[in-house]
């Protein structure tokens, strides 16, 4: 890895069309080196109250276009994105500490979901309801809501720009976002190619800082027609609490603990195979991929031999190199609650079998992938998100017990299943209390699907027809035309 010191970047907010800052500046470190990358502006309530009027102010126009003109603006910054492919995924890379690759396959999976929102321009429909009344019609409409907040996460920041943003334009709402400040670098990035491109001044709005001040009043503005937040249920509770003076509407992606059953006729290998990916991809830090595996006795021993030898062969290290599985965690604090995660499940009687600790001699936020066996059901190692390359595993004997034990924990937006027997599948698909359930294959969404959490897990959802829905309400129309007869 270079040790050569990178220049440092200074970034600006875009407010209705307009580049602007603030003298007080907040940074960016590279996990990966620990080096500082980037400044950023620390906005205000003041800037978001700024950025939700410039929104609501071009939010009349944005709507009175007919939704495939609306679409022709998102194919224009999808092209742009791939237009500047390599430099947003270094981008992303630098501040996030994913491998390169997946940074590439977050680009060009952004621009492709700008273009599958804007075919819905033609698609999304209303209704006409039969009336009970002769010379009636009812009529259905779907409306845009208004303003749109997006409050976005750290682990894919950057696709998360596009799954608020492209449903919410193309149904005639305009959007304000909020960036980590983990990672706010590729949304910047990002806006200095919106404002490249020809859509509207005020429909798409960029303002950073902290989340305790900048989400807050995103959420509490009553201009805000709905505030769409992925992150922690922590995250999720203050911004239902910020949001419920106004009664504004909320969309919540929040954690998960996805459990992973291995039956006993499952393909170990093919189990394995997509269990481990759920782990190093993204360092762990994907709240959709398997965080708990529930093993049948009968094949416990042959799949924790080979799930241990597939971590241990994991190579991490520079994000940027070509070979690199696994890079480090987006922070310090963030590898600090994985290490005491682990120290915390061998005390509660796990065994630790490899991994178990950071990486010596590295600088760089990097832990080593992690085999915990013997988990009791209800420790924390089983229940609460770890967020990290750490894989706790237990075993059952029917499947009665390993469905009871998926459901045994106050997450519910994914869950997985390997089995040769159909008839295992479908129960499990049927008993599973998850907005998604894997069958035989790794945890990862389609775009055309619909991503949406049970229990605390979220409200709401994202993705196709259902998840572009989330972006529209209801007008009814009583159409009495027969007005002769009465």
């Amino acid at each position: 890895m270079s040790t050569t010191q990178v220049a440092i970047k200074r970034y600006e907010m875009l407010i209705d069309g307009e580049f602007v800052s603030t003298s007080k500046m907040l940074s960016v470190v590279n996990p990966a080196t620990e080096e500082v990358v980037s400044e950023f502006p620390c906005g205000t309530a003041a800037d978001a109250d700024r950025a939700v009027l410039a929104a609501e102010k071009a939010q009349k126009e944005w709507a009175a276009l007919p939704a495939i003109r609306r679409a022709g603006y998102l194919r224009e910054i999808a092209n742009l994105l791939r237009a500047n492919r390599e430099s947003l995924a270094h981008t992303i890379t630098e501040e996030q500490g994913k491998i390169l690759g997946l940074a590439q396959v977050e680009v060009d999976f952004s621009a492709d979901y700008l273009d599958y929102m804007a075919e819905f321009a033609r698609r999304y429909e209303g209704e006409i309801i039969q009336s009970d009344r002769p010379g009636e019609n009812i009529l259905l409409y779907k409306m845009p809501i208004g303003v749109i907040a997006g409050i976005l996460p750290w682990n894919f920041p950057f696709f998360l720009i596009v799954r608020k943003m492209a449903p919410a334009l193309v149904t005639g709402n305009t959007i304000v976002l909020k960036p980590s400040s983990e990672t706010p670098n590729n949304a910047f990035e990002f806006a200095k190619l919106v404002a490249q491109s020809s859509l509207p001044k005020g429909v798409f709005n960029l303002v950073s800082g902290p989340g305790a001040e900048i989400g807050k009043a995103l959420a509490g503005n009553p201009k805000v027609g709905m505030v769409s937040l992925t992150g922690s249920v922590e995250g999720g509770v203050a911004v239902m609490h910020a949001a419920a003076d106004n009664v504004t509407k909320v969309s919540l992606e929040l954690g998960g603990k996805a459990p992973a059953i291995v039956m006993g006729d499952a393909d170990i290998d093919l189990a394995v195979k997509a269990i481990r990916a759920s782990r190093i991809i993204n360092t762990g830090q994907v709240c959709n991929c398997a965080e708990r595996a529930y093993v049948h006795e009968s094949v416990a021993e042959e799949f924790t031999a080979k799930m241990i030898a597939a971590m241990q062969a994991t190579v991490v290290g520079d994000p940027f190199a070509p070979e690199t599985e696994m890079g480090p965690l987006v922070s310090k604090r963030q590898r600090e609650l994985v290490a005491a995660a682990v120290e915390q499940a061998v005390k509660d009687g796990a065994k630790l079998e490899c991994g178990g600790s950071s990486v010596a001699g590295k600088a760089g936020y990097f832990y080593q992938p992690t085999v915990l066996t013997h988990c009791k059901q209800d420790s924390n190692i089983m229940q609460k998100e770890i967020f990290g390359p750490v894989l706790p595993i237990t075993t059952f004997k029917t499947l009665d017990e390993a469905i009871g034990y998926a459901n045994d924990c106050e997450y519910g937006l994914t869950s997985s299943i390997f089995t040769r027997s159909m008839d295992v599948a479908m129960r499990a698909c049927n008993e599973l209390k998850f907005g998604e359930t894997y069958v035989n294959r790794e945890n990862f969404e389609a775009m055309q699907g619909f991503h949406d959490g049970w229990r605390k897990s979220g409200i709401g959802g994202a993705d196709g027809k259902h998840g572009l829905e989330e972006y529209l309400q209801t007008h009814v129309v009583y159409m009495n035309y027969n007005l002769k007869k009465q």
